[in-house]
């Protein structure tokens, strides 16, 4: 949603408030809101996992990946389920995310303006940025064939999407800002003189 609305902002800003007028804002909020319901509830009835053993999720936090690791039961159709579903979640909006901003870089190009382009740049850099790393790494979990124990690798890539890329979240943003990119370049002055 927020790709498509820099979308419409940087090329048609005109007609930006006509276009993302509010019953589109909700709607949009709303199919949302449904859809992700939907998607975590349906999984939650289909699929059928016999636990056993030592019920100790080897994992941070409790995902379904590292629910489905503890089932006794064949969990093959769960697995499907899961990569459909990821696809569903997360490829295809990573995919409209890369279209959206592709049309952008197109319509930034033909800016003749050095300052337009750096003001729609910077509009949209920081949003890239942030769904860049996060698209990455979760598809990079979600989108392959699952094994039967969790590895500290996808232990770290857990906590990378999950803890790093949310605190992150407000840095990359409120770099935008002036007033903090001039904090930071005299922070990163002081720091770069006092080794010296």
């Amino acid at each position: 949603v927020m790709a498509y609305d820099r979308f419409v902002a940087i090329c048609y800003p005109l007609r930006y408030n006509l276009i993302m007028n509010r019953n589109v804002c909700i709607q949009l909020a709303g199919s949302l809101w449904v859809s992700t319901f939907i998607i975590t509830i349906v999984p939650f009835f289909t699929m059928q996992a016999t636990l056993c053993g030592p019920n100790v999720v080897n994992h941070f936090k409790c995902e379904l990946q590292a629910v489905l690791k503890l089932a006794c039961s064949d969990t093959h159709a769960g697995g499907i389920n899961m990569i459909i579903t990821s696809a569903i979640t997360l490829a295809l909006p990573f995919f409209f995310i890369l279209v959206t901003y592709g049309r952008i870089g197109f319509t930034v190009l033909r800016i003749h303006s050095t300052q337009g382009r750096s003001r729609a740049l910077s509009t949209c850099g920081s949003h890239l940025t942030v769904v860049s790393i996060y698209y990455g790494t979760i598809l990079a979990m979600y989108l392959r064939p699952q094994a039967k124990t969790f590895s500290n690798r996808e232990k770290v890539v857990a906590v990378f999407y999950g803890v790093v890329i949310p605190m992150l979240n407000p840095i990359i943003y409120s770099l935008r800002n002036r007033d903090v990119k001039g904090a930071f370049c005299r922070l990163a002055g002081k720091k770069a003189e006092e080794p010296g």
